[in-house]
């Protein structure tokens, strides 16, 4: 068949991971092909290796997903037919290597495990009968999976930043200092006009207790002044009190 298998176009979240990658999920391409019990399914091949693979006679002797290291080749995803029809309830991707408890199980169904390297792949749909394989797609382009970052070779220091980064961090500093400058100014005037006040308060009290409870020296009352008769020509003249 002229199809070509392929990874969504569309952004999609997680369409290629370091064990597994996402396929767009054909329609009608079988249906000329195809009976109601007829399955398909998905061939994953090591780049290298696709050239070489035989498509096998029977369900019997479908390689299966433990023997990638050493037959470069396994089947998975075994679909009946009617779910590649366009009419179909079913998602419009399929995922290979998202199951990652069939690896450590010894099952005899397909295991769709995760994929054990970065590749490259290639991948094709085979659709198989009751009597063995009656139609199958092209190969698809190789498909290489992300490789996980060791730690030991993340760099630690900071990425550099253009010039402009730079200048506008530099002016927000520049911003943050001199706001920080002004509210500890303007904290710092209140707080010395709230003592200079205090102190400007306590002095005036003072004083005005002191002028209010000084009392100035009493001043010698003067003697009284008395007249006598005398003889004539001696006029009045002050008595003075008698000695103590």
């Amino acid at each position: 068949l002229p199809y070509v298998p392929r990874v969504p176009a569309v952004a999609l979240l997680g369409k290629v991971t370091a064990t597994t990658f996402a396929l767009e999920r054909p329609c009608y391409i079988f249906d000329r092909h195809a009976n109601a019990s007829d399955t398909v399914w998905l061939v994953v091949a090591f780049a290298n290796a696709s050239a070489t693979f035989r498509n096998p006679p029977s369900r019997a002797d479908v390689p299966p997903y433990k023997q990638l290291p050493t037959t470069h080749s396994y089947m998975t995803l075994e679909t009946a037919v009617a779910a590649f029809s366009c009419s179909a309830p079913s998602p419009p991707v399929l995922r290979v290597g998202d199951d990652t408890a069939c690896r450590d199980q010894d099952r005899h169904d397909p295991c769709n495990g995760p994929l054990p390297s970065p590749g490259p792949y290639r991948v094709k749909f085979l659709l198989m009968g009751c009597h063995g394989p009656k139609a199958e797609t092209r190969w698809s382009d190789p498909i290489i999976l992300r490789r996980a970052v060791s730690p030991g070779t993340i760099d630690p220091s900071p990425t550099r930043r253009g010039s402009a980064v730079v200048v506008i961090a530099s002016i927000l500093a520049s911003l943050g200092t001199v706001l920080a400058t002004a509210v500890l100014g303007a904290l710092g005037a209140k707080l010395w006009g709230s003592l200079c006040h205090r102190d400007v308060g306590t002095s005036a009290f003072t004083h005005r207790s002191y002028q209010t409870h000084h009392i100035p020296p009493a001043l010698p009352r003067p003697l009284p002044l008395s007249c006598d008769c005398s003889p004539p020509g001696l006029g009045c003249f002050a008595l003075r009190p008698p000695a103590p």
